[in-house]
């Protein structure tokens, strides 16, 4: 007995002691994690806040980079999420629908589900070069902001239809089962129960990823998006260029004040992001307040 309760004692100590290693190993990631990306953050604030200015935002880009600025690309940008949206999340959203509630368990289904899941940790660059050969390429849409939409509508395919998957997954079963029983067809209680339930869920994994989206360079400069253009988009067919894509012509020059543009605009494409975040908390935090009435 004295030797049970001892190796007992024993047990519990190097359990406690593995416990505060791994909390340990936890919290030093984390504050380091937050460490660089504090550092990073002050870095470009301190080198890109003199020149944010009305006159940078309404600014096309320009040789000189004083009189530079980010009109091009944030209208860009804005136009590609725009088009990556309406493509992407409809057929991401669909596509979770049928998987889910129609698809068998059958291997075909496994299979899918699998490739989706292995899509989702594809390096970007891949989709760029998916793109150029199938839309600049083979449907002949050239360097255009179509082109450049569908291409990220590509990257964010599988992220959208793995959240919607999992925010249908927390709709119980019995509401399912209760919508049937009182005569409501398969698609009735998924128009009408399911989505909205899982609406929140939904919002906020496809805002995430056309977060992701809008930071992305590779794909872009893959399919050839312009990186000096002093005028608006007209067209799905224009030539297009994008705030990550101004900001790493004005990295690559080797002149200073080139450099201070692009942490400005670094900071306009953090905003751009707080704020869709935040549209998707505020839309998360809507959705479930209404459900709850």
């Amino acid at each position: 007995m004295k030797l049970a309760a001892a190796d007992l004692r024993h047990m519990l100590r190097l359990r406690r002691g593995t416990e505060f290693v791994f909390k340990f190993v936890a919290v030093a990631a984390l504050l380091i994690a937050l460490g660089s990306l504090a550092t990073l953050l002050i870095d470009a604030f301190l080198d890109g806040a003199g020149r944010l200015s009305w006159q940078f935002l309404t600014s096309f880009p320009s040789r000189r980079p004083e009189e530079a600025g980010i009109l091009s690309s944030l209208v860009g940008t804005v136009y590609l999420i725009l088009l990556t949206a309406l493509v992407a999340f409809p057929v991401g959203v669909g596509a979770a629908i049928y998987l889910e509630e129609y698809a068998a368990s059958r291997w075909y289904s496994r299979l899918i589900e699998v490739n989706i899941a292995n899509l989702a940790g594809v390096p970007s660059i891949i989709y760029g070069l998916l793109g150029l050969e199938l839309f600049v390429r083979a449907l002949g849409l050239e360097r255009s902001l179509l082109a450049g939409a569908l291409t990220m509508a590509l990257l964010v395919l599988p992220i959208i239809i793995i959240s919607s998957r999992e925010a249908m997954r927390t709709v119980p079963p019995s509401i399912r089962e209760a919508s049937c029983a009182l005569g409501a067809s398969r698609w009735q209680t998924i128009w009408h129960q399911v989505l909205p339930l899982a609406l929140p869920g939904i919002l906020t994994g496809s805002i995430l990823a056309f977060s992701r989206a809008i930071g992305e360079a590779a794909p872009l400069i893959t399919i050839g998006a312009l990186t000096y253009i002093a005028f608006l988009p007209d067209g799905l067919l224009a030539p297009f260029t994008a705030l990550p894509i101004q900001i790493f012509n004005w990295v690559s020059r080797p002149q200073k004040g080139f450099h201070a543009n692009a942490a400005g605009a670094i900071l306009v494409l953090l905003v751009v992001l707080l704020l869709m975040n935040a549209l998707a908390v505020f839309l998360r935090h809507r959705h479930q307040q209404r459900l709850r009435l």
